[in-house]
């Protein structure tokens, strides 16, 4: 399995654990993450049993982990090591990995991050376009994140704070 831009339309459904830092990574840093992620999921396992599992660096920002559970389910065990090198890699490179209370969006082809409160506060002032995209952290598939990662905002989960 592998998470990749293409044309092919996938036909499983696999599970999604979507890692958003709070700011694009370094040329150096995405490098220094693929290679340890590369070679963490190559013994990624569970109870003993490997884990069919990739991943992808998605607009330069967010770590997507893609695991096929049809061939092998991660348990509490797999998933906690998972957590560990994540907080591994957010610790080395000060990433936000792990803060959710933060928005994502793209305004004029670029991504920007924000703190909630003040992403709220800027929809509910006027202060963003509406024509902006969000993204949204919640996706658990990979069909739903291939179809709602990154909508745009009035069919956002942050639809509701537009002024």
């Amino acid at each position: 399995m592998k998470i990749e831009e293409s044309n092919v339309v996938e036909t499983n459904d696999y599970r999604v654990i979507i890692y958003p830092a709070s700011r694009p990574f370094e040329t150096k840093e995405a490098k220094a993450i693929t290679e340890k992620l590369f070679d963490f999921l190559a013994t990624w396992a569970a109870h003993g049993k490997p884990l069919s599992s990739s991943f992808k660096i998605e607009k330069n920002q967010f770590i997507i982990i893609c695991v096929d559970e049809e061939k092998e389910m991660a348990s509490g065990c797999s998933i906690d090591a998972l957590g560990k090198i994540m907080r591994a890699l957010d610790e080395e490179y000060q990433l936000g990995l792990f803060d959710r209370m933060k928005a994502s969006f793209v305004e004029n082809g670029e991504v920007k991050t924000l703190k909630l409160l003040d992403f709220k506060n800027k929809l509910k002032n006027g202060e963003l376009p509406k024509d902006i995209q969000v993204f949204d952290f919640s996706k658990n598939t990979y069909l739903d994140f291939l179809s709602h990662f990154l909508l745009p905002l009035e069919k956002s989960w942050a639809g509701s704070y537009i002024s």
